[in-house]
């Protein structure tokens, strides 16, 4: 009986083995998860940077408050007697409703002054559009600083603002001593210093809208108020409620305005949140380091219980493409 002999598989037979079982052994890594795991790389260090210099001095923030302390002497445990020092205090309160007051005068007439603004640039040509659009957003770039030394000059007796009165027969006003005006006339710079960036902002969203659906209202018949309505606003929802939560976000931090401008007065009229917390920190009492971390830790906590329930009544919508 004749034997058939065995070939020893040559390399070329090995080599495709080990390329089959590595081919079988490889598992390859769905899309997605690489799309995921890029994202959380470009995150990472937004994320890091978050947590060294927002998350941990919040954390550590909320741990001094527990403490009475004394930069002579060591630090006594006092749990939340100072929550308690502010929660119950009036001026703190007062200082929360000065700046929502605020932010109800500068916010929304911001958001509306700079939706007119966006709509009239988007009308323009290109070279007039680039004009104003350079024209709107100079008031960012100043100081606020500057801004309030400006304001202060306007607002003298014999300022621009009184000397525009008089045209009327009219004045002078008392701009900045009484206490009804003071906050008002403080408003009107931080709409002038916002209202650029906002109106960018706003401009970018409307070019973003398609045209298509005006033609379509005004093939229906609808007029510009209508369009505005109907067409513009719907689709401006979620960059409304962004500069709202954002400009609200600052407006009630403002301290810089009513800082230069006022002081705090006349009788407490402009002492915003965040003035009155600067006053308190410098005060001479013992105690006054640990209050005023504690007021600013309830700030945060109000600031945030408000744009929770902006959100819960303003939901926002899926962006549409056009």
């Amino acid at each position: 009986m004749a034997l058939t002999p065995t070939l020893a598989p040559g390399p070329q037979t090995a080599d495709a083995g080990r390329s089959a079982r590595g081919r079988r052994g490889r598992v390859k890594t769905p899309p997605h998860r690489r799309d995921n795991r890029t994202a959380y790389l470009m995150i990472a260090p937004m994320v890091i940077l978050l947590g060294i210099f927002v998350m941990w001095p919040l954390v550590y923030s909320v741990y001094l408050s527990t403490y009475e302390i004394n930069f002579y002497r060591g630090s006594t445990f006092v749990g939340l007697q100072f929550y308690r020092y502010v929660l119950e205090s009036p001026d703190f309160w007062h200082s929360i409703v000065v700046g929502l007051y605020y932010s109800a005068l500068t916010v929304p007439a911001m958001i509306i002054i700079a939706l007119l603004l966006a709509s009239f640039i988007k009308t323009l040509s290109r070279r007039a559009a680039a004009f104003m659009k350079t024209t709107v957003y100079l008031p960012t770039v100043v100081s606020t600083v500057v801004a309030s030394v400006l304001f202060v000059l306007i607002y003298q007796d014999e300022g621009v603002a009184n000397w525009l009165l008089s045209l009327i027969s009219f004045g002078p006003v008392n701009w900045l001593n009484d206490p009804q005006l003071a906050l008002p006339a403080i408003a009107v710079p931080g709409i002038w210093l916002g209202f650029g960036l906002t109106t960018l902002i706003l401009l970018a969203a409307l070019l973003d809208i398609p045209e298509s659906y005006y033609e379509q209202a005004a093939l229906d018949g609808a007029g510009f108020f209508a369009r505005l309505w109907y067409v513009t606003l719907p689709l401006l929802k979620n960059v409304l409620l962004y500069l709202f939560v954002t400009g609200f976000t600052l407006a009630i931090q403002m301290i810089d305005l009513p800082l230069i401008m006022t002081n705090g007065g006349p009788s407490e009229a402009t002492n915003t949140p965040n003035l009155y917390i600067f006053n308190t920190f410098r005060d001479v009492t013992p105690y006054a380091t640990s209050y005023s971390l504690t007021a600013s830790l309830l700030l945060f906590v109000v600031i945030g219980a408000i744009s929770a329930v902006v959100f819960r009544l303003v939901r926002s919508d899926k962006a549409i493409d056009g």
